[in-house]
């Protein structure tokens, strides 16, 4: 697995972290920063983690409004916790980070959404970020 891999994976549990106990993704991401201080061999990973965390944080209205717009009658609220921060990843990356293309945002979201959720997670996670993409 490569380090993006696994920082989108190390991001996709401090965001459900986050959601699903009401806390703040800045505090798990905090205690998160200490934990990596300890373990020099997980830092590569936990630098794109943390890029992408500040990220979704910093951009959570336009992301979900993106998310709300292109889920057509899936509200967040209805969603699974982890189909939610794995479209938030996804959609941060297509829209705030020039590094990574689409496709491979796309790809990787997808997944994440197939390893990590429902059955049927996958291809709407596909369906709402394909969506996103063609309209950015």
């Amino acid at each position: 697995m490569s380090a993006r891999s696994k920082a989108r994976k190390r991001a996709l549990d401090i965001l459900f972290q986050a959601d699903v106990r009401g806390e703040d993704e800045g505090a798990i991401l905090a205690a998160e920063a200490r934990r990596a201080a300890s373990e020099p061999s997980r830092e590569s990973s936990w630098l794109y983690a943390r890029e992408i965390v500040d990220g979704v944080i910093d951009h959570r209205d336009e992301i979900d409004e993106q998310i709300t717009t292109f889920a057509k009658d899936w509200p967040l609220t209805r969603m699974p916790a982890v189909d939610r921060a794995v479209l938030r990843i996804g959609v941060w990356e297509i829209l705030f980070n020039d590094g990574v293309p689409s496709a491979v945002a796309i790809d990787e979201a997808v997944e994440l959404a197939k390893e990590y959720s429902t059955d049927d997670s996958g291809s709407f996670v596909h369906g709402i970020l394909g969506r996103i993409a063609r309209s950015s």
